[in-house]
């Protein structure tokens, strides 16, 4: 690595500090100085809000959530797997790989059943 490589780094790391600086300047010149009142209230659209904003969520939205995405992260693994499955066989590890997925699927089934008993899939 030579000098004029990292006199272009220095360079354009001062160029995208001074652009990012230029930009927050120049919103903070243009904005504008006193909001007025309908700037001022919770929502902008002209709607007045009833209520509180604090509301309480059923926590079965949460854990409705988690466990997709458990499930969901539980499909790329075995997409994975499906793609280095041909490969290991090739190799000879292909029966320890097929375990290993084996052992995977059956702690995911244990969890889904445990969900499914809770309640946890029932969406209302």
């Amino acid at each position: 690595m030579n000098a004029q490589f990292f006199g272009y780094v220095v360079f354009f790391t001062f160029a995208g500090i001074a652009f990012a600086l230029a930009a927050l300047l120049t919103s903070w010149f243009l904005r504008p100085w006193r909001a007025r009142g309908e700037k001022l209230t919770t929502y902008e659209c002209g709607e007045e809000p009833i209520g509180t904003g604090w509301h309480r969520y059923n926590v079965r939205y949460y854990t409705f959530a988690l466990l997709f995405l458990v499930f969901d992260i539980a499909g790329i693994f075995l997409l994975l797997f499906a793609l280095i499955y041909k490969e290991s066989i090739k190799v000879g590890t292909g029966s320890s790989l097929f375990w290993e997925v084996l052992l995977f699927l059956f702690i995911l089934l244990i969890a889904w059943i445990y969900a499914w008993r809770k309640g946890n899939l029932e969406w209302v």
